[in-house]
C-alpha cells in the first residue's frame, strides 16, 4: 500500500498550466534515488462554481494561490489507492472538499482521510466518471467535454514518461515500460492491476473512437495532444 503524508510536503513541480477551457494541470515529481519520477495533478472547473482536483499534489504557496483564485475546492479525487500521498494535507487545508475514491480504493484511502463518495457526485454534465474496464483494482477515468472537444483524464493505466529526470528515473522508466518512446501501460500496472487485458484494450479503443477526443492527461508523464486516438489504439494493440 502506498504511503501518505501527514504534513504539507512540497516536492519539485512546475507551474499550473491551462490546457483547455476550465482545465489546468501541473507537472510535479517524486524525488527518488538518483532521479525524479514525474507525477501530475489536474484541476477542473465545475459548472456550478468551484473546482475539483484530480490526484492532488502539495504545491508551493505561489501555485496554491493561483488554485485558490479559481474558486472554492469542492472535490478531491483520488483516482486509485496508490495516489493518496498528499490527500491528508489537502483535506486539512480544504475541509469542506468532498473526497472521492473508487469503490475498492475506499478502505485504503480512508486510512488517510474519510471518503465521502465512490462515484460521481459532481453533478456536472460536462464531466463523466468511469471505472477503467478490465482492472483488478478500481481506477477512475474522467472525460471532460468543453466547446473545443473532450479531454480524457487517466491515472496509472497509461503512462507517457518521455523525459525521466536522472539516472534512476531513466532506468526505471525504460525497464518498466513507462512510455519513454510512446504512451504505454507499464509493466507493473499490467502485472498488478490488469485482470482482463482484452477488456482494457477494448476500453482504450472505445475512448479512441470518440470523434471529439482532443487530448489525454495522464498522472505520470506528458500530456498527449496530437495523435491521442492513435496513441490509445497502439496501446490497446500491446495487449
Amino acid at each position: 500500500m502506498a504511503k501518505f503524508n501527514s504534513e504539507w510536503i512540497v516536492q519539485p513541480h512546475g507551474m499550473l498550466e491551462p490546457v483547455a477551457e476550465g482545465l489546468w494541470t501541473v507537472a510535479g515529481s517524486i524525488v527518488m534515488p538518483l532521479g525524479r519520477f514525474p507525477r501530475r495533478m489536474t484541476v477542473i472547473a465545475l459548472a456550478a462554481g468551484g473546482i475539483a482536483v484530480w490526484s492532488p499534489i502539495a504545491l508551493d504557496e505561489a501555485q496554491m494561490a493561483r488554485i485558490d483564485a479559481l474558486g472554492p475546492v469542492r472535490a478531491l479525487i483520488v483516482p486509485n489507492q496508490g495516489h493518496r500521498l498528499d490527500i491528508r494535507p489537502w483535506k486539512a487545508r480544504y475541509p469542506q472538499a468532498r473526497v472521492i475514491a473508487p469503490p475498492s480504493a475506499r478502505e485504503g484511502v480512508a486510512e488517510a482521510v474519510p471518503v465521502d463518495a465512490t462515484g460521481d457526485v459532481l453533478h456536472d454534465p460536462a464531466i463523466a466518471f468511469a471505472l477503467v474496464a478490465g482492472t483488478r483494482a478500481d481506477e477512475f477515468a474522467l472525460t471532460v467535454t468543453r466547446a473545443e472537444g473532450t479531454t480524457l483524464i487517466l491515472n496509472d493505466i497509461l503512462s507517457n514518461v518521455r523525459h525521466p529526470q536522472g539516472l534512476g528515473a531513466h532506468i526505471m522508466a525504460r525497464l518498466l515500460g513507462f512510455g519513454v518512446k510512446r504512451p504505454r501501460t507499464s509493466r507493473p500496472v499490467r502485472r498488478m492491476f490488469v485482470a482482463d487485458p482484452a477488456a482494457v484494450a477494448a476500453q482504450f479503443r472505445d475512448w479512441a473512437d470518440r470523434p471529439d477526443l482532443r487530448r489525454i492527461i495522464v498522472s505520470h508523464g506528458d500530456v498527449i495532444g496530437d495523435g491521442a486516438a492513435a496513441a490509445l489504439r497502439r496501446a490497446a494493440a500491446d495487449f
